[in-house]
């Protein structure tokens, strides 16, 4: 348990609820929260993870029939409950940790994973997600160790918990089976065996258990009891499920029985051993400083980038080294395939490190003007593709972005222009050249160059399908994964919900087959959104920001571990703005005052200010907004613009917001982001236009 800050700021305050709800100060002593209800009150303002639970929604989750005087009981609960939490907190002064917020209370522990148990093993899973086998075994194991019975075991019939302990309860066998698996990956399969046997006992309708139970057996040179184990498997699914195996558990039987009829077979190498002895060849055979090595270098880091958040970072990192050290060779073709070779897909629009982007893409221009003419074809496109790629967004623009009410154009044209132009030549080579992997990066950097209108949906899910067509028919992983991801973003902005979900669903069975986790990571947002696009639109507003906040707990929960602070950094802000701007209502600044806007600030402020009655200073903002940048979230962000002009009297940016949503008209405002929305476009179109005097 990790705590800081003093207790009168929630920091030091930790929260148990995997097992019975327990509540524990800076110092480890119990902190006696009272009777039952006290607890609920507790664990259910937990389950919101520090959103506002109005008092009704309070009332109905504790009870079922509530009786006359529940809502003043509330209050006298969460009153005894302060005096717990925060005992030495100053009469009359506010509660940080347990606060009064418009309709209802928020419990906001200390905004690190560690103040609850829950959320520190949900962190620890998804960090280890990105670790390599032996260093993934032990952080499962002490996330597991965290668990002290079901979770919520208090409430075992409550309604609140339901989905919430269905969710930890999923994640905590994921967890098992996840450990197990790097044991086995790690060299010490033994240590998985006992383990694994108890949890296919329990839970024998998982494949994955008893795959990994046969595999762990098998390395540990058990083929009759990993055979056994199989045909237990076969005899369970059939009896319980009325199903046959799937294909990796017939594979794996066959396999099992090959080496039964060949007992006098060397057991094959594991994948460790085969790693180790190959990069003793390697450096031993190739010298330390040869361009050979640099190449090397270079294709590793791009397998590395796909291994989860760990290997990203360490990728983006070492990437702009590798580069600057191929240029400095003075070896144009060498340099140039060294950036090239780096096509890893990219889905998302805002890089995670402008200036390492700016830097790839200005080296790729000096090494395109120095390639000899006779330079191969392809290397010269996968150049012309890798500037399309890291030209995503606004990657490249420093300072102030062109204001948002002037006209198209500006400083930036030049090079948003460019960046498309080397977009299309890409995939035109490409095309050409009938290469289909270096098709695949092309369509890669046309889809990040297609955000300059809004609107382009239908055009994505085009680019989508053809990725998705190019890699099944190729065999090419990941523009697979990348093409069914763009889809997932595209059929959800133009309204295809069980389109989407199709591809949602075969993104996530190819991540966990070959080992992509971050693709998990835009499935579960993209399922998020799909809670609140399935949400009826007359709901009232309290009753809305609570399925959004439900909705989100899962997606939030991975941001801080993904390794893509181009994508996290504000997104579980604007999840709660969401269903304020949904419902045509002005942001309450003191529900947002801790909220971290980040990239999205300087459209998300005007409204802020108009809704702490600001109006001047809102038509100011408005005045020097800078325009939103070519990517997925620039709909939602211009539709944000719409309704600030028009309810601050800005004919002329209300004006431009109607030109540029125009083409979005029948879309969602922010669905083909695949992670939120903020309602129907033509909403905020009319709006503008209202506004403009059109």
């Amino acid at each position: 348990m990790t705590t800081t800050g003093s207790p009168a700021s929630g920091a030091a305050v930790w929260f148990g609820v995997l097992g019975p709800v327990e509540c524990r100060d800076g110092a480890g002593r119990p902190v006696r929260l009272g009777g039952p209800r006290h607890r609920e009150v507790v664990a259910r303002l937990l389950v919101a993870r520090r959103r506002v639970v109005p008092v009704d929604r309070l009332v109905a989750d504790l009870w079922e029939e509530p009786p006359p005087g529940a809502t003043g009981a509330v209050r006298t609960f969460v009153a005894e409950l302060r005096r717990a939490l925060e005992p030495g907190r100053r009469p009359r002064t506010p509660s940080r940790l347990l606060a009064t917020e418009g309709p209802g209370y928020v419990l906001r522990p200390d905004p690190g994973a560690d103040a609850v148990d829950a959320w520190h093993f949900e962190a620890e899973v998804a960090r280890a997600a990105g670790l390599a086998p032996a260093e993934a075994a032990p952080v499962l194991d002490a996330a597991l160790a965290t668990w002290r019975g079901p979770a919520y075991a208090d409430f075992p019939g409550a309604r609140w918990a339901h989905a919430e302990r269905a969710r930890l309860a999923e994640l905590r066998l994921h967890a098992v089976e996840r450990r197990a698996d790097a044991l086995i990956r790690s060299g010490a399969p033994r240590e998985a065996v006992w383990d694994l046997d108890a949890h296919v006992a329990e839970h024998p309708w998982r494949e994955d258990g008893w795959h990994l139970l046969a595999t762990a057996l098998l390395r540990s040179g058990r083929q009759g009891d990993a055979l056994g184990v199989l045909r237990r498997a076969r005899q369970v699914l059939a009896d319980q499920l009325g199903a046959d195996p799937g294909p990796g558990l017939a594979r794996l039987e066959r396999e099992v029985l090959r080496q039964a009829d060949h007992p006098d077979e060397a057991a094959p190498a594991t994948g460790d051993e085969v790693w180790s002895s190959a990069a003793a060849a390697y450096e031993g055979s190739v010298p330390a400083r040869s361009p050979a090595r640099l190449e090397a270098t270079a294709s590793l880091l791009r397998e590395l980038a796909v291994t989860g958040a760990g290997g990203l970072g360490a990728a983006r990192r070492h990437r702009a080294a590798a580069v600057a050290a191929a240029e400095r060779t003075g070896d144009a073709e060498l340099a140039a395939r060294v950036i090239g070779v780096y096509d890893v897909p990219a889905v998302w629009t805002r890089v995670d490190d402008p200036d390492a982007a700016r830097t790839v893409v200005r080296t790729a221009e000096r090494v395109l003007a120095r390639l000899p003419g006779d330079a191969p074809e392809t290397v010269r496109a996968r150049l012309l593709a890798s500037v399309a790629v890291e030209s995503r967004g606004d990657a490249l623009a420093e300072g102030a972005l062109p204001r948002a009410a002037d006209p198209p154009g500006g400083a930036r044209e030049p090079w948003r222009r460019r960046a498309r132009q080397a977009a299309d030549e890409a995939e035109s080579a490409a095309r050409r050249l009938h290469d289909a992997p270096l098709l695949a990066f092309a369509l890669n950097g046309t889809f990040l160059q297609s955000f300059a209108h809004c609107g382009q949906a239908a055009r994505r899910d085009a680019i989508g399908a053809e990725l998705v067509r190019l890699a099944r028919t190729h065999g090419l992983l990941g523009p697979e994964v990348l093409g069914r991801l763009i889809r997932v973003q595209a059929l959800a902005g133009l309204g295809d919900l069980p389109g989407a979900d199709h591809q949602a669903t075969a993104a996530d069975h190819l991540a966990d087959r070959y080992e992509r986790p971050l693709a998990r990571v835009f499935t579960t947002w993209y399922r998020a959104l799909r809670t609140t696009l399935a949400t009826p639109a007359d709901l009232a507003a309290p009753e809305a920001a609570e399925v959004t906040e439900a909705a989100y707990a899962e997606a939030i929960a991975l941001l801080p571990t993904c390794g893509m602070p181009g994508f996290a950094t504000g997104l579980p802000a604007l999840t709660r703005l969401a269903p304020v701007v949904r419902a045509g209502a002005l942001p309450a600044p003191e529900a947002f005052a801790e909220a971290d806007w980040g990239p999205y600030d300087p459209w998300v402020r005007p409204l802020l200010l108009l809704g702490d009655a600001r109006p001047d200073e809102a038509r100011e903002t408005l005045r020097t907004a800078p325009r939103p940048p070519h990517d997925l979230m620039a709909e939602p962000m211009w539709c944000l613009l719409a309704r600030a002009a028009a309810l601050a009297g800005d004919p002329v940016l209300a004006a431009r917001a109607a030109a540029v949503l125009g083409p979005a008209e029948g879309q969602q405002a922010g669905a083909a982001s695949g992670l939120l929305t903020f309602g129907p476009v033509a909403t905020y179109l009319a709006e503008a236009r209202e506004a403009a005097g059109g």
